[in-house]
């Protein structure tokens, strides 16, 4: 089995959850598989949200200049859009990848940056200066597999991460952190061997039974419920639990994989 491998890092970074935003706004603490899917996409020069908000915007302005029979033509190609999603996603959903945070347990350093936005829109407040507060990660970095799937689209990425090349600027969950990629490889990933996951996986069992791995000093075990896919309709999160661990797996998932002498789960 063929994977293209490479590093990716920032001097910070800042995948922001959506659920918590009263004080501060929160960050992920590895990069999930849809903003990897994004910043990969940004890389080949597929499209993205605001392509297709900015597609969406077109046809309703139409909409509102045009008469009744061309209207209907015009709404037929924004309920068309509607149920789209961003090309990224499209093109490259099928791609299995592969996240191994670089960090002794998975776990990086996060601190909460404040600023403002002082933008006339922003706030309501007097002087409509709005203050936010946002977590963002300190030199994360992982390492990104991504399994040779003979499709076109991993082709096309494949030949842009090998010739340093990028469409658009990728960044990590912002624009304000560029990424850093370097390390691009072409590897043969083996049949999965040994008890130990060392990468991110899906978690698949109720509770662990086994060792922590002996040349290990500190036994680990970090839990994130972590964006997976996007939903069809409204292209909302869908998460799982990802588990990164060295303790003994009974069961490893399915696509696991060993190169170097580790396993990597393709999610």
């Amino acid at each position: 089995m063929e994977a293209i491998s490479f590093k990716l890092s920032g001097k910070t970074a800042c995948f922001r959850k959506p659920d918590v935003n009263a004080y501060a706004y929160f960050t992920y603490n590895n990069i999930h598989k849809p903003a990897l899917l994004g910043l990969l996409g940004a890389i080949a020069g597929y499209g993205g949200y605001t392509q297709l908000h900015d597609q969406k915007q077109h046809i309703k302005t139409r909409i509102k200049a045009t008469k009744n029979k061309e209207k209907k033509q015009w709404q037929a190609k924004l309920d068309n859009l509607d149920a789209q999603m961003p090309e990224f996603y499209e093109k490259l959903k099928h791609v299995k990848v592969s996240i191994t945070p670089l960090a002794p347990n998975g776990y990086f350093s996060k601190k909460i940056q404040t600023f403002n936005n002082s933008v006339g829109y922003a706030s309501q407040e007097q002087g409509g200066n709005l203050v936010v507060r946002e977590q963002w990660l300190e030199n994360p970095s992982w390492q990104i597999m991504l399994l040779d799937d003979g499709s076109e689209a991993f082709q096309k990425v494949r030949a842009y991460l090998i010739d340093e090349k990028a469409v658009f600027i990728p960044y990590l969950g912002k624009n304000d952190h560029f990424a850093h990629i370097t390390e691009v490889t072409a590897i043969a990933l083996q049949q999965a061997k040994g008890q130990f996951i060392d990468s991110l996986f899906i978690k698949n069992f109720e509770k662990l039974d086994g060792w922590a791995r002996e040349e290990d000093p500190n036994p680990y075990f970090f839990q994130e419920i972590s964006p997976y896919t996007l939903q069809e309709q409204y292209h909302f999160y869908e998460y799982k639990p990802m588990i990164f661990t060295n303790y003994e797996i009974d069961t490893f998932p399915k696509d696991t994989y060993s190169y170097d002498g580790k396993n990597y789960t393709f999610i």
